[in-house]
């Protein structure tokens, strides 16, 4: 839930602080990658302090190498926090992101049917509509900027 929270607060100030008169944050996108951005911080840093073992034991037993899956998956979640607030890279940060949240989707499913004691949001549905939350704001932020990067036809 902490990450959700994350998003929707931090998104939610940058907009105001662009309403009140921060030019750089005016556009919704850029609000939107700045939340995207402390919410993967938060995370990534997961995946090394605090939550780490229990990271680990939401990795399905079909896969390899829990630890080093945990780590990786850290590494690039970080990687990609960082990406998103550099203008040149937030195309292939919001793309990996998103493809991300896609391939670890099913740690997710796993730790909510065979967790015991899991919490109310981690529970299949809240996390199935967190995860759709989270898609839609990197898909969102990938659309913006390939749209901007495309030519535009000449004006006479």
């Amino acid at each position: 839930m902490e990450p959700l929270i994350a998003l929707v607060v931090v998104t939610s100030a940058l907009l105001v602080a662009g309403a009140a008169g921060v030019a750089r944050l005016r556009p919704w996108p850029v609000a939107l990658r700045g939340g995207l951005a402390v919410m993967f911080l938060m995370t990534g840093g997961a995946h090394f302090i605090g939550l780490r073992q229990e990271l680990i034991d939401m990795v399905p037993p079909a896969l390899p190498n829990p630890g080093v899956l945990v780590t990786v998956t850290g590494v690039l979640e970080l990687a990609g926090a960082v990406g998103l607030l550099l203008r040149r890279t937030v195309p292939w940060a919001a793309a990996g992101l998103t493809a991300l949240l896609v391939v670890m989707f099913p740690a997710n499913v796993y730790y909510a049917l065979e967790g015991v004691g899991v919490p109310w949001y981690d529970e299949l549905l809240p996390r199935t509509l967190m995860q759709l939350i989270f898609l839609a704001a990197t898909g969102a932020v990938l659309a913006w900027y390939l749209r901007g990067a495309r030519p535009r036809p000449a004006r006479d």
